[in-house]
């Protein structure tokens, strides 16, 4: 009798690496790409209207980043196991994956084997770590201090105060900002105004560098600083 593939979002910004992974995972006949999103917000939404098995989810997404989009996930649809992947296995992003409560991380690097073996494990209730993160996130979950510390950097702000945050670090303007979502501009600018006051911080390099360090954008960013 013929098991029910595995089904997977693929969550990944870059055309030419999404059609990578597609091409790698289509010669696995127990795993089915059903759906493919090019930012954060697109993998939440996917996920919430497919309920795929699994999301392999990059980080560094534009609009809400990966990690901000495992968040809502986990929140919403939490029969939905994340895989996540990155490019670096910076601590700032070890740590938070680990708590998030995304069941994997995995370097981009990885052979097409090693990522079907992580998207079977997850979704047989396991985790799937990369060796050159496995050890550092043990020793986080270990280590009680840590946990809490994590915790609270986690729910120090709300999901809609990290988006607006990662959208300023990007660049765009408050007009920009309330069209992405979708509200108004005066919306943004009070979530721009709590933002500062939560943070201490008082300009927007300075939002830039807060992001920067919390894993919400990529540390290339900081090379656009002055």
């Amino acid at each position: 009798m013929n098991m029910k593939p595995i089904t997977v979002l693929l969550a990944e910004d870059h055309e030419i690496v999404r059609e990578g992974f597609r091409c790698l995972l289509k010669h696995e006949h127990d795993i089915e790409v059903i759906a493919e999103a090019e930012t954060g917000r697109q993998a939440v939404q996917l996920t919430r209207k497919l309920r795929p098995a699994v999301v392999v989810m990059d980080i560094a997404m534009p609009l809400l980043n990966g990690l901000e989009a495992t968040r809502q996930i986990r929140k919403d649809c939490p029969d939905t196991k994340v895989l996540i992947l990155s490019a670096h296995s910076d601590d700032a992003y070890v740590e938070q994956v680990a708590a998030l409560g995304a069941a994997g991380f995995l370097l981009k690097q990885t052979s097409a084997q090693v990522l079907a073996k992580a998207i079977r494990e997850i979704q047989k209730g396991n985790t799937f770590f990369s060796p050159a993160v496995s050890k550092r996130l043990q020793a986080d979950l270990r280590n009680p201090a840590g946990r809490g510390k994590l915790q609270t950097i986690r729910n120090r702000l709300s999901s809609r105060e990290v988006e607006v945050l990662q959208l300023i670090a990007e660049g765009k303007p408050n007009k920009q900002v309330a069209a992405e979502l979708g509200v108004s501009f005066k919306t943004v600018d009070k979530h721009r105004q709590h933002l500062m006051a939560k943070l201490n911080i008082h300009d927007t390099a300075g939002l830039t560098r807060y992001a920067i360090s919390a894993g919400i954008i990529e540390s290339s960013v900081q090379l656009t600083i002055i």
